[in-house]
């Protein structure tokens, strides 16, 4: 069952950094480049009626690589790419004689990659609407440890289509703005497939140094892939994870282009995912400054 948690973690951060970047492509020859680590420990997990379970102490660590390139004013390539993620599993001891029933293990390997594009569909000066298209590599590793449950990827190629709108405005001087997004995820292998929305809201203060945003993610599983009977643990462990999550992010410009963010997750509800938040660091170059 523990395939079941990590990969479920895997697919939340996905979903996140797919609609990072919202309707707005990069204007052509500009980019933002981010090098970040995620992680998240958990020792309980939502099953799949949305109760709460306990588990191993089990803990995700992803270095990643996460960047945006306009090829044109209206086209943007993506890369999402975790080159080094780390799966953990604390030791299993017995409550009543204190024994060691199973010992710990780790995995630290590299992750599944992203890679996309954006397309502005509307011109400049336009309410922005942008199509993006993601394809999941799997070039994480799907079973590992004495009990090959450990991984840090889903051995499955997916593709994600998604459309992004929203709005920049100011008021009193403070810049804001708000998008919102609905895509689907498109999975092989006995995978179901998903559905994806999204609310985000962002406030640039200090001139626009400091940037405080809160991000809303829904995925719906369509629970129309294979079910336990039909196929192996080790392929089924992300099947039908759904989930609400609520993000808040702050990043501040030590430079006109280069910065530090930090985050902040936490699922509202879930099934099949962990029960626990998650957290980012990181620093970035942009290059629309």
């Amino acid at each position: 069952m523990k395939n079941i948690f990590v990969t479920a973690i895997i697919i939340l951060l996905a979903a996140a950094s797919v609609q990072a970047g919202g309707p707005w492509p990069q204007k052509k020859g500009k980019g933002y480049f981010k090098l970040s680590e995620w992680w998240v420990v958990f020792d309980q997990h939502f099953t799949d009626r949305g109760l709460l379970d306990p588990n191993i102490t089990t803990g995700v660590f992803n270095t990643s690589i996460y960047a945006e390139y306009g090829v044109t004013d209206r086209l943007t390539t993506i890369v999402n790419a975790p080159f080094l993620s780390r799966n953990y599993m604390n030791n299993l001891v017995s409550a009543t004689t204190n024994e060691l029933i199973l010992r710990g293990e780790a995995i630290n390997t590299l992750g599944d990659i992203d890679l996309g594009v954006r397309y502005g569909l509307t011109p400049s000066g336009k309410i922005p609407l942008a199509l993006t298209v993601m394809v999941g590599i799997p070039t994480g590793k799907t079973s590992s440890g004495t009990q090959n449950n450990l991984q840090t990827g889903d051995g499955e190629f997916n593709q994600i289509i998604q459309l992004d709108t929203g709005v920049g405005f100011s008021v009193n001087k403070i810049s804001l703005y708000t998008s919102a997004y609905v895509g689907f995820n498109n999975r092989t292998k006995g995978y179901s497939e998903e559905l994806r929305f999204g609310l985000e809201g962002g406030a640039g203060l200090l001139d626009n140094k400091l940037w405080l945003t809160g991000k809303l993610n829904v995925v719906e599983s369509l629970k129309n892939g294979e079910t336990a009977e039909t196929i192996t643990s080790t392929s089924l462990f992300a099947n039908n994870a759904e989930f609400t999550s609520l993000t808040l992010e702050a990043s501040y410009y030590v430079t006109k282009k280069i910065g530090v963010s930090a985050s902040f997750a936490s699922p509202l509800r879930g099934e099949i995912i962990a029960a626990a938040p998650s957290y980012s660091v990181g620093i970035f170059f942009d290059m629309s400054k």
